[in-house]
């Protein structure tokens, strides 16, 4: 039987998973990043206003928080002050359309960790928070490998091999060969993919998914039996040949 596996995300020292919550009076945003969150297998809870972001902190105990500096009650900014004084240890992205350098500072001076601006690239968020949480102590296991079938991927050296052959994938190429991966035998559309894969507001262009697909089979399917498949209307999915 072929062997799959997700060995590199990160989790607590004790091996339970990461905490994180997302707050945006958006729900277009907040239900698109809490996809990509959990996608890492990470616990995710979304909030879309600053008093229901507390209460939900007060007993969700998030290890990281999303927070947009504008909701409609609370300014992001006295938010963050109320999530230090409940846990100072707390990791803080601040996620926002002010793109000032002055709007930066202000958030960074206030306690935040990091700062990403609208519109923003769902891998870098998940990137600056993937950083926030290593340096807070959580930690990826050993081998930090993807593993589908006889393809695998080391995350952190960028390296993709299929059946022990080294293949050579474009930094796009290999962010969707990520997401496929990490999300192994499930079906995934063209929305789902360009909202993870590119950023969520890339106006739909669905053509762009379907050009670097026909990329990576190339490059993973060419001479070999496929492991990328099309489900008809639906979208693409990603499992060992059949054996």
């Amino acid at each position: 039987m072929e062997e799959t596996g997700v060995s590199s995300r990160l989790r607590h020292p004790g091996g339970e998973p990461v905490r994180v919550l997302v707050v945006d009076d958006e729900p277009d945003i907040t239900d698109v990043l809490a996809g990509a969150l959990e996608g890492e297998g990470w616990e995710v809870r979304t909030a879309g206003d600053g008093a229901t972001a507390l209460v939900t902190a007060s007993t969700f105990r998030p290890d990281a928080v999303v927070l947009d500096r504008m909701l409609p009650d609370l300014e992001g900014l006295q938010v963050l002050r109320s999530l230090r004084r409940e846990d100072p240890q707390v990791c803080v992205l601040f996620l926002t359309a002010r793109d000032e350098v002055e709007d930066r500072v202000a958030g960074i001076t206030a306690g935040g960790d990091d700062y990403v601006t609208k519109p923003y690239s769902l891998e870098e968020v998940l990137a600056r928070l993937r950083g926030l949480l290593r340096r807070a102590g959580m930690a990826a296991p050993p081998g930090n490998r993807l593993t589908v079938g006889d393809l695998t991927m080391d995350e952190e050296a960028r390296e993709v091999t299929r059946g022990g052959t080294d293949l050579d994938l474009t930094r796009t190429e290999f962010e969707l060969l990520r997401y496929l991966m990490r999300n192994p035998r499930r079906v995934l559309s063209k929305e789902q993919i360009l909202d993870r894969v590119w950023s969520y507001d890339f106006g739909g262009r669905a053509h762009i998914v379907e050009l670097y697909i026909s990329y990576l089979r190339k490059k993973i399917d060419a001479g070999r039996r496929p492991m990328i498949h099309t489900v008809r209307g639906v979208g693409y999915v990603l499992k060992p040949e059949a054996s």
